[in-house]
């Protein structure tokens, strides 16, 4: 788990590539920049780890020079309320994931979990339980340790990932990682994330149900992002006032609940943006001192 509060972006940041970085070079890049955590993203993975175990090994030794905390975002091509042949590749690709996570040393892998489909919600939830049971008894089997399954809240109405389903998730499995991505809550329940204490709510009933200590150790994706009635539309840069949520707003709730969740960027300034939340947690931060010394 993180030591300490931790920001970074969601794959490798455009001016990296463009400086011609390879992804060893990842790492140290962001700690110049400032930044400690990585998520890196096998969004498009079949049921076999896409990058060689060489590569991921020398990912992790230089993240772990760097003092930058993995993560690694599953593929998009999973829905474990499926029907069964869909559930089993969906499977096969989380099993891959969560290989190259222990490779790489990723604490974490994130992943969508499906759609509710013709079933309905109550089934699709059940479904995606027992699908993930036969992941962890999988990863058991395969002597893969220290990973830990993250399924992150959603922003369309069609998909499983309620912040109720994703904290029942976690109530339900061991090897279990509260994820919360901000802007998809924003989305999915019609930009109610307005003020301190919308956020302070949402993690006050995560508190209640998982205990301080998952609480204070979530995995967090934030970015602005823009929503219809059906949900999630687009994701937006920080600068983007006529889009929330306000990372301002969560940095006053992380500081007043002493939480140290990794923090990860997804707006398309990946690393830009990661710097200005990383700036007004300090903000947030300060204010609060300066508060308590008056």
């Amino acid at each position: 788990m993180a030591d300490r509060l931790r920001f970074g972006p969601a794959g490798v940041p455009k001016f990296f590539r463009d400086l011609g970085a390879e992804l060893p070079d990842v790492p140290v890049l962001l700690r110049e920049e400032g930044l400690d955590a990585f998520e890196y993203q096998a969004s498009r993975w079949g049921q076999m780890p896409q990058m060689r175990q060489q590569a991921a090994e020398q990912l992790g030794s230089e993240a772990a020079r760097n003092d930058v905390m993995l993560s690694l975002h599953g593929s998009y091509f999973v829905n474990l309320a499926g029907d069964r042949k869909v559930v089993e590749a969906s499977k096969g690709r989380l099993i891959a994931c969560a290989t190259a996570a222990q490779w790489m040393g990723a604490y974490v892998v994130v992943f969508h979990l499906g759609y509710y489909g013709a079933g309905g919600r109550k089934k699709a939830f059940r479904d995606c339980v027992n699908a993930l049971r036969d992941v962890a008894r999988n990863m058991d089997r395969l002597g893969i340790r220290g990973v830990k399954l993250g399924a992150e809240t959603m922003g369309k109405h069609v998909q499983v990932g309620s912040l109720d389903e994703v904290l029942s998730f976690s109530e339900e499995l061991e090897h279990a990682q509260l994820v919360i991505d901000w802007g998809h809550l924003h989305a999915r329940t019609g930009g109610r994330l307005e003020t301190a204490g919308d956020f302070r709510a949402v993690v006050e009933e995560a508190e209640k149900r998982l205990g301080t200590e998952a609480v204070r150790d979530m995995h967090c994706h934030f970015s602005k992002i823009e929503f219809t009635l059906r949900g999630e539309r687009s994701h937006h840069v920080l600068d983007e006032k006529a889009y929330g949520p306000d990372f301002g707003l969560l940095s006053e709730v992380i500081v007043d609940f002493k939480l140290r969740p990794v923090v990860i960027c997804e707006t398309p300034l990946l690393d830009v943006d990661a710097r200005k939340m990383r700036e007004m947690f300090l903000k947030a931060k300060g204010k609060q001192a300066d508060s308590g010394s008056g």
